[in-house]
């Protein structure tokens, strides 16, 4: 059990200085230079705001050793990091910036955008990294105060930035390492760090003294390169979304013979489903696999649970998983099929949205003494066994990305060639998204003969996340009414899905 996240990870460079802490594709980085690095930027960072100044710093890049030492710098000077992707649409940056009023922005790849607040870039910290440390400023990030904060997809275009404290983040780590070994074994290390799976590796391989093995977008966007290097890898441990599990075992060599050392799978983001986990323990029949289940607002994962023999020869849609200790899971029955929205209280649970009061108010409440969080998930107990049985809301998740359908849908409505647009999830057999379609109507100005999806794709690829972006469109002269008036969305559902 810990209870201070960066005085783990200092201990862990006491103990072992020279061990690898962050392996960027055979670019090794120690425990040592991971703590020498961060305190000198959080002794830069307090010199320059003070130590009561406590507005969260953004930072700006890839998946690179740089954005490791920005976040631990951050929270050792006291403030909270916001991990924004490279990838990120300059809209998508524009409104976290005036969302979180950040006192300052690490770029540590250069800014797409124009900022109003100080810029550190990467030659900046290298420059500072040359400089000796002559003095060891303490002011760390704990209890309630907020460790990192992580934008999911919102309404209207606006995300939300979900805070999560050090105490929800303790609560976590402690979670996941009473179940799980991190130590003396290789991660893997493969979301976006804007996306909060990749917490799940991070801090527990951290804490513990492990070694995180980094698997680049650049390389996933490859599927021969990915082929190619991962076996280079060495993993122990694999953490990623069903979705990206899918992918390798298309390659005929992705199996136990090939990855003798590869022996545990944890999923979260998305459901797991039944093929998939059969598939999985067929090519790796003496690994342990097992699903998890957790919204951002509470904290990664709240659930997890073995996939064994059994479960998969019992249930065809599999479940999330036991409830950890410390968190109570409540269903809250409202439907005909007996499964509710589940409602999450206990230490994981967070303050709320950042500068977002409205929305805090809706979606959070308070139990006792612990913060709840209202999922917008549906689910139902069998025993104390949790299901997943889809959502209360227009929210998917696709290839782990979590997509509020409206958010997609504002984004539609303001291209030029669309009159009016809608996007819907297709599913497969196995319940899970498979693609976003938009059924557009078109301008009237323009040939309704022709096809617009690519120069569609085009602008819309300019104000959104790439993951975002409907897969498909399909063209229709005009969109089905519901009964008050408004668009059928349930029918436009049912029409791509003729099948469910």
């Amino acid at each position: 059990m810990i209870e201070d996240v960066i005085r783990a990870i200092s201990a862990q460079a006491v103990a072992h200085p020279d061990r690898v802490a962050y392996d960027y594709l055979g670019q090794t980085y120690t425990y040592q230079e991971l703590e020498t690095q961060s305190t000198i930027l959080a002794n830069h960072l307090t010199q320059q705001f003070g130590v009561d100044n406590q507005q969260p710093i953004l930072v700006y890049g890839g998946q690179t050793f740089e954005m490791l030492v920005a976040f631990l710098g951050a929270v050792k000077s006291g403030h909270g990091y916001i991990p924004v992707d490279v990838h990120s649409a300059s809209d998508r940056i524009t409104s976290i910036l005036e969302t979180a009023q950040p006192a300052l922005v690490i770029a540590v790849e250069p800014l797409p955008v124009k900022v109003a607040v100080p810029v550190l870039t990467r030659n900046d910290m290298q420059t500072l990294m040359v400089k000796p440390v002559t003095e060891v400023v303490n002011n760390p990030i704990f209890d309630d105060e907020t460790f990192y904060i992580i934008f999911t997809s919102g309404t209207t275009g606006k995300p939300k930035g979900v805070q999560i404290s050090h105490q929800n983040l303790v609560s976590f780590v402690n979670w996941m390492i009473s179940w799980q070994a991190f130590e003396d074994r290789n991660t893997l290390l493969q979301p976006a760090f804007s996306f909060d799976l990749s917490v799940m590796a991070l801090y527990p391989t951290l804490v513990s003294g492990g070694t995180l093995k980094v698997l680049p977008k650049n390389t996933t966007d490859n599927f021969a390169v990915m082929f190619q290097t991962l076996p280079t890898l060495d993993l122990n441990t694999w953490i990623s979304t069903p979705s990206l599990i899918d992918i390798c075992l298309l390659d005929s060599n992705f199996d136990q013979a090939h990855y003798p050392t590869l022996d545990r799978f944890l999923f979260c983001g998305e459901e797991l489903t039944h093929q998939t986990a059969m598939k999985l323990k067929q090519q790796f029949p003496a690994a342990k696999v097992f699903n998890t289940y957790g919204p951002t607002e509470a904290t990664v994962a709240v659930t997890s649970v073995e996939i064994t023999a059994d479960i998969l020869a019992t249930c065809d849609r599999l479940p999330i998983g036991y409830v950890k200790p410390d968190t109570q899971i409540l269903i809250d029955n409202d439907r005909a099929d007996g499964s509710g929205e589940l409602l999450i209280a206990g230490p994981g649970v967070s303050k709320g949205y950042l500068n977002n009061p409205v929305k805090t108010e809706t979606a959070f409440y308070q139990q006792h003494s612990e913060r709840g969080y209202r999922s917008g998930d549906l689910g139902y107990y069998k025993g104390d066994l949790l299901f997943y049985n889809g959502r209360t809301d227009f929210q998917i998740k696709l290839n782990g990305y979590r997509i509020e359908l409206e958010e997609v849908n504002h984004h539609l409505s303001s291209v030029t060639m669309i009159k009016q647009g809608v996007a819907v999830p297709k599913y497969d057999r196995q319940h899970k998204v498979k693609q976003l379609v938009a059924i557009v109507v078109l301008d009237d100005a323009l040939d309704q003969t022709q096809n617009y999806t690519m120069a569609i794709k085009q602008q819309l690829s300019q104000d959104m996340m790439p993951y975002m972006v409907p897969q498909r469109f399909i063209f229709k002269k005009q969109l089905p009414l519901s009964a008050n008036g408004k668009v059928d969305i349930k029918a436009l559902i049912a029409g791509v899905n003729p099948h469910d």
